[in-house]
């Protein structure tokens, strides 16, 4: 096991000591959400349940469907144990109440944002004992500041998604289904080495183009459409985000230049908004005032950006009522868009880690151009 992944869990027993209620601290902590339990353990989740547990003692419980070895254990003192569960039909959840009672723990903190009401029924007819209290999301608390493994791991992330991407500017477009782009796109991600799609391929053409939650379609690409794409790759667990519009064939119309070049300075403005100790909902502010500046106040939606990294969609989040200050070493996506209702629109998304300014300031992954390209 990782030292890196030891230290993780004893930093989360201090800050469970630190944060508890006035009865005192819990003597065992149950961790159920799958991107904590991988940023705990470095396993992969498969259905597992994380038991930091009384004296010390961490045990990763796995279904008995878990596919492929579980993680080993370390020669740390703090090692973590592994079970696989006898039944198929047993709770890793409810093994994991039942172990932190017989190793004789009467207060278990949970997570309540992961965990069912009939999980936590099951877990309380099993100990009986064990008073179940709520974990104020502390590990996604833990998760905020990137390490260098990690960022290494986003950058790798961001290389590959490029390249994806790069590589269909490259190829014949118009004709094309959106939801064939978005299958090839995907397929590329893998073939450059990700585990998968950080998220599922937006592809957008003509109408669509610009709404950030689209569906690819079976619209065709035609000529003089405007194509937006948001796609990201994930890399050992990691993952990121992009997104980018080009115009197809010609050489674009006068309202799409105007349009691009006014989502291009709303990200111009959110990325430049980037420093430790900013804000986040001055971010947000800077990159919508520029459009509201132009009269599409409304455009950006609930938020600016986000935080990513074994999820999309971390904290922190980039909005008008986000609280708190931005660290070094955070990534987060700065996502500006606008869309015209029957004429299409532009998204421009990217994904960086704020640095300090003696850094060389915020440092972007994500480089494939932001030129206005004709393809």
């Amino acid at each position: 096991m990782s030292e890196v992944h030891v230290a993780r869990r004893g930093l989360l027993r201090e800050r469970c000591a630190a944060t508890a209620a006035h009865e005192g601290p819990p003597d065992a902590v149950l961790v159920t959400g799958p991107a904590n339990i991988r940023y705990l353990t470095g396993c992969p989740p498969q259905g597992t349940a994380l038991l930091i547990g009384p004296h010390g003692v961490d045990t990763l419980l796995a279904p008995a469907s878990a596919e492929g070895p579980l993680v080993q254990p370390g020669g740390s003192e703090d090692e973590l144990r592994t079970s696989r569960l006898d039944s198929p039909d047993g709770d890793t959840a409810v093994a994991a109440a039942d172990l932190a009672a017989s190793a004789g723990a009467r207060r278990l903190a949970v997570e309540e944002h992961h965990l069912t009401v009939a999980r936590h029924r099951a877990m309380s007819s099993v100990a009986a004992g064990l008073r179940l209290t709520g974990l104020t999301s502390p590990v996604e608390a833990q998760r905020v500041i990137k390490d260098d493994e990690e960022i290494s791991a986003l950058r790798v992330a961001a290389e590959i998604t490029d390249q994806a991407l790069g590589e269909l500017l490259e190829s014949i477009l118009v004709g094309r289904t959106e939801r064939h782009l978005a299958l090839e796109l995907e397929r590329r991600l893998i073939d450059h080495g990700a585990e998968g799609s950080a998220f599922p391929t937006c592809v957008a053409t003509g109408r669509n183009s610009g709404l950030g939650r689209h569906r690819p379609t079976d619209r065709r690409v035609e000529e003089g459409d405007f194509l937006s794409v948001r796609l990201g790759a994930q890399y050992h667990g990691y993952r990121c985000q992009i997104g980018r519009t080009f115009v197809i064939g010609s050489a674009p119309d006068d309202w799409q230049v105007e349009l691009y070049d006014l989502v291009f300075a709303a990200q111009r403005a959110g990325r430049e908004a980037l420093t430790p100790g900013m804000a986040c909902s001055d971010v947000d502010r800077a990159t919508r005032q520029v459009l509201k500046g132009a009269g599409h106040a409304e455009a950006l939606g609930a938020a600016t950006g986000h935080g990513v990294g074994l999820e999309i969609g971390e904290d922190p989040r980039l909005s008008p009522g986000a609280m708190g200050k931005l660290d070094a070493c955070v990534p987060v996506t700065i996502e500006p868009g606008v869309h015209l209702p029957g004429q299409g629109g532009v998204r421009i998304d990217d994904t960086l880690v704020v640095r300090h300014a003696a850094d060389g300031g915020p440092e972007l992954l994500t480089i494939t151009t932001k030129e206005l390209l004709a393809l």
